[in-house]
């Protein structure tokens, strides 16, 4: 089994750049896709999502924001919309969908990112202490459990090019990188980091700004998180770089399970 997590940066630019070519290519039988940001009604009338594969749109109550999208070869089961709690209670933002495939359960997650303004920082950490309540019951479960998306953090040295740099900008600072820490103390593991190895500067975003992307100058922030059931299935778990070249400023993360 094939499952993808994409970080699309606007669904209706992404196939103005060639996202189906990807979609056939890459041929997964789950995708998991964020900031989607449109609303079923404003995609292209002539264009189809990938054919064979059900499909779960959670928009974001604006217009043009945020939003994710599931999508599944296999029949699909909706379990969740949303996080609950107390930040964003109803998920206007449109950020989680929890499905069920079969035996394995996805949790696809777009973190809210800090920007640069004050409030949406206190927002995050507020609203990503709430999710890491929201997945812990799922954690311990005997079927696997697959949480992904873009997280906005990049937990290590290793998941970001100029560490020193960043030290003090949003999705580097060290509240956010403690609290990726005691997630996977909390027992979920980095499917990327783990199969690649410490050490590996491998990338999933990469700004617009100067040559960050010819240069591959990027940071890691877009993350399988699994329990213990679906580690025990993984056979490989890569990124496809050239995917955040050519149709977002995020490369879709390939994860395949026996």
């Amino acid at each position: 089994m094939r499952i993808v997590t994409w970080n699309v940066n606007g669904i209706r630019a992404a196939i103005r750049k060639g996202i189906d070519e990807y979609f056939e290519s890459i041929n997964a039988d789950i995708w998991m896709l964020q900031e989607v940001r449109a609303l079923p009604e404003q995609l292209p009338k002539d264009w189809n999502w990938p054919e064979g594969h059900s499909i779960h749109l959670h928009a974001a109550e604006k217009k043009g924001y945020s939003g994710v999208a599931t999508l599944s070869k296999a029949p699909m089961e909706i379990l969740e919309i949303g996080k609950g709690g107390s930040k964003d209670p109803d998920d206007l933002e449109g950020r989680v969908i929890t499905s069920k495939h079969g035996d394995i359960i996805c949790i696809n997650t777009y973190l809210p990112s800090g920007s640069n303004k004050a409030e949406r920082q206190v927002f995050k950490e507020a609203w990503m202490q709430e999710w890491r309540e929201f997945i812990t019951p799922y954690l311990n479960l005997e079927t696997p459990v697959i949480v992904c998306g873009d997280l906005n953090i990049a937990h290590t040295e290793d998941d970001i090019w100029n560490p020193k740099g960043n030290a003090k900008q949003s999705g580097f600072l060290p509240q956010e990188r403690e609290w990726f820490t005691n997630l996977l103390n909390d027992g979920w593991h980095d499917a990327f980091r783990e199969f690649v190895g410490e050490g590996v500067k491998t990338y999933s975003w990469w700004s617009n700004r100067g040559q960050a992307r010819v240069k591959d100058r990027g940071w890691r922030i877009d993350y399988f998180l699994l329990n213990d059931a679906a580690k025990s299935m993984v056979k490989s778990v890569s990124i496809n770089r050239q995917g955040g070249l050519d149709v977002s400023d995020h490369a879709p993360v390939i994860l395949d399970l026996e």
